[in-house]
């Protein structure tokens, strides 16, 4: 691992708790600290890790655990709270799986509070021919399928009894600008403003473009998707019914997903996925045009775009790590992995990441061993390398299987939606993986 090299002194790595501040969430440092594991990358997937880990020991002495970001996060600033009307652009589905998971951290009480919108159906149809089907959360006797939360409440809601955590230290803002090792092997994490932390397991929770991923070496396969997704929230005529909606495009997926807005139920998230090209035409629109293209690419399914907030674009690229680990450093969520959003499974994959790093760890600890232990980490990569490689192929391979034009690929494609319908044992089955039940 090519590693830039500092002269530190192994002593200056000493603990000194007390010189933390007593609101975690705003700490600072006068001097190195040492911490068990050190998760770089305060979104969703590393505090849901970070509230994982706070909960193991070794040896009977709870882990020392330090979350980072490099931004402070501030809850006054997110539009649930200061414009309760508008919506974050950024949703994720949650599936019920990871449901379960923010209730036993005791999270998801404080998504409920701000807000969030269970689905009980989901309408996908193809644009070119007759074929569609329909997922029904009743088919398998479930209240939902899963729920669209704005992605940052559930990172407020995350950070929500953060301060609880006697071993759990956010420390923000702190931007990771080299990273190396002492003579006892512990990984040094530099900051640009010379703070210094110091740790035994590097978790690497920093999104699609990493830092430090490229600091440590890791190598990745990557391709651009040819795709962007355009992404805003949308009023329209009629109300969403609790339902997710997808049309299979030419030009990419068109997604609708319900929003939880008072008692009107007329809010919806947008993600668009188009080739690039298409995407460069569509965001050039004034808003009234691209309403009126939205509304078109949507068939009208819930009548007229009636309003529209701001709209944003994201390029979209795959990425796969050759490797999830090295010495001493791994990678969780986003920083292992990205696939296209055609699905809406990105976090939920990078939060069975989380849970099974903490399972790994929390296996080896009960056996006496180190948290950067190798083995751990092998068994980590062991679980969820191949799910999450699957995943990828199989997202890889509807955005072919839609994009093809040729009339014998129509015709199949749309009588297998149709079939794939009509049996109700097959249906099933793609319900309960979709939702994390299988």
């Amino acid at each position: 691992m090519d590693l830039c090299l500092y002269a530190k002194n192994a002593a200056s790595t000493q603990t000194n708790m007390k010189a933390l501040a007593r609101n975690p969430i705003m700490a600072t440092m006068s001097e190195t600290e040492t911490f068990d594991v050190v998760i770089a990358g305060g979104g969703m997937v590393g505090t849901t890790l970070a509230r994982l880990l706070s909960d193991l020991d070794s040896k009977g002495n709870p882990l020392r655990v330090a979350l980072l970001d490099r931004a402070a996060f501030d809850k006054q600033r997110l539009p649930f709270v200061s414009q309760p009307e508008s919506f974050d652009p950024r949703v994720s589905a949650l599936t019920l799986a990871s449901k379960a998971l923010f209730q036993q951290l005791g999270v998801w009480q404080h998504i409920e509070a701000m807000r969030q919108c269970p689905y009980t159906d989901m309408d996908v149809w193809d644009a070119e021919g007759t074929g569609s089907i329909h997922f029904s959360a009743a088919e398998v006797q479930q209240a939902s399928l899963g729920s669209i939360v704005e992605n940052s409440i559930v990172t407020a809601a995350l950070y929500e009894d953060l301060d609880a955590k006697a071993n759990l230290r956010a420390i923000t803002p702190f931007n990771v600008s080299a990273i190396d090792r002492n003579d006892a092997g512990e990984y040094l994490l530099h900051a640009d403003d010379d703070k210094v932390l110091a740790t035994r397991l590097l978790v690497a929770a920093d999104g699609a473009n990493s830092k430090i991923r490229e600091l440590a070496g890791f190598h990745t396969r990557e391709w651009d998707y040819g795709h962007t997704a355009i992404v805003t929230t949308v009023c329209t005529e009629h109300p969403h019914k609790h339902t997710a909606w997808q049309r299979f495009i030419d030009t990419g997926p068109l997604a609708f997903l319900p929003l939880d807005s008072g008692s009107d139920q007329n809010r919806c998230s947008i993600v668009w996925s188009v080739v690039t090209a298409r995407a460069e035409q569509l965001m050039a629109l004034p808003n009234d045009a691209f309403m009126v293209e939205l509304g078109n690419a949507f068939e009208h399914r819930l009548g007229k775009i009636e309003r529209m907030e701001k709209r944003f674009q994201v390029p979209l690229r795959q990425r796969h790590a050759t490797e999830y680990f090295q010495d001493g450093i791994v990678l969780v969520g986003d920083a292992a992995h990205t696939i296209h959003p055609l699905a809406g499974q990105g976090v939920n994959l990078g939060l069975l990441d989380a849970m099974a790093l903490s399972e790994a760890l929390q296996a080896g600890l009960k056996t006496g061993r180190k948290v950067n232990d190798k083995r751990i980490l092998e068994r980590y990569q062991r679980q969820r390398k191949p799910h999450n490689l699957r995943m990828m192929w199989v997202m890889e391979g509807f955005k072919h299987l839609f994009a093809e034009q040729a009339p014998p690929a129509v015709w199949m494609r749309n009588f297998g939606l149709s079939a794939v319908n009509d049996v109700a044992p097959a249906k099933n089955l793609i319900i309960r993986h979709a939702i994390g039940m299988a």
